[in-house]
């Protein structure tokens, strides 16, 4: 199912939440709302999902209005952050609640069940409870329940922030595969910019309500239109530049030497922080600038910086920007 959003717009009081949101998502494709905590994703989500309502605009679904339309009448899958599984149930009854409820027959849903579990990799697991799993297990039985209806759409709302890092990272590579293998249009809410990068096929950043740039993930980091969208995708250097430019670099984005040359900035280092393949340097610049640069391993061991050496680096690339932006 394709999405189009059109003028969508929402307050809360006298808050501002969304603003004038135009855009397109199309079928079968997972798509990244991300943005920083109070950016409006979240409520953008459930305005897709039927649970909040616009103030403005028009929500189609495969071309038909669906602004007005109930939730449970969209055809969405929906997960939220906290499970929200029912403790009493098993994870059998979970995944088939909503099945129960339509009054589908018992031979259908356990089969359906038995699908989706080993979909989802929890073959065996259907006559557990809920406080019988790890966090990544229940995450799945509540990915599952919301594929159990045979959704067109499904939507994730931050689905593992409340997870560890390598229980989120396994769970990423999860959900790709689970995409590629269902093909149901997905819209992912994260704050998590190497989450959205590796997972989606197209991202939409907000900032304060508002669409900055939409676009595959490689060309929103190599890119981005704003300073916004610059630093949002890592840590960058703000360096002075021309009249009425800000001019932003990467850490890594540093030729970086112990001898000078054509173009170079001379500085000192201050810190050395060695992170396993590669290596980052504070250097304090002889023209007043601060700059955080990243060298590899192996050019560290070349060029052994250690606090008080001098170095000397220049930008392989820049990012410019007017400065009113």
């Amino acid at each position: 199912m394709s999405i189009v959003l059109a003028g969508v717009a929402k307050s809360h009081g006298p808050v501002r939440a969304l603003s004038d949101i135009d855009v397109t998502i199309e079928r079968n494709t997972l798509v990244a709302l991300l943005g920083p905590s109070g950016c409006g994703k979240s409520t953008l989500l459930r305005i897709i999902a039927g649970f909040d309502h616009a103030d403005a605009g028009l929500i189609r679904i495969d071309g038909s209005d669906v602004s007005n339309v109930p939730a449970r009448k969209r055809g969405i899958g929906f997960v939220a952050q906290h499970y929200a599984l029912f403790p009493h149930m098993t994870v059998a009854q979970n995944v088939g609640f909503a099945l129960d409820v339509r009054g589908t027959q018992r031979e259908q849903t356990a089969r359906r069940v038995a699908e989706l579990l080993a979909l989802v990799r929890l073959d065996g697991y259907g006559a557990r409870l809920p406080r019988e799993l790890s966090g990544g297990q229940r995450q799945r039985v509540a990915l599952a329940r919301a594929l159990a209806a045979e959704p067109s759409i499904l939507l994730l709302d931050e689905p593992f922030a409340a997870l560890d890092l390598h229980v989120r990272r396994e769970l990423r590579a999860w959900l790709r595969e689970l995409h590629e293998r269902t093909h149901v249009t997905t819209i992912l809410v994260t704050h998590d910019a190497d989450e959205a990068m590796e997972l989606a096929d197209r991202i939409v950043l907000l900032e304060d309500g508002r669409i900055v740039q939409t676009g595959t993930p490689s060309e929103l980091y190599a890119a981005p239109q704003t300073p916004f969208a610059m630093r949002f995708f890592g840590n960058a250097n703000l360096l002075q530049g021309a009249d009425h430019l800000a001019v932003y670099v990467r850490p890594h984005e540093f030729v970086v030497d112990d001898r000078p040359f054509a173009g170079s900035l001379p500085g000192v280092v201050r810190r050395v922080a060695a992170l396993g393949w590669r290596v980052a340097l504070d250097v304090y610049t002889d023209d007043g600038q601060t700059v955080n640069a990243e060298i590899s391993d192996v050019e560290a061991q070349r060029l052994e910086p250690r606090p008080g050496s001098r170095i000397f680096l220049s930008p392989r690339h820049a990012h410019s920007f007017a400065a009113a932006s």
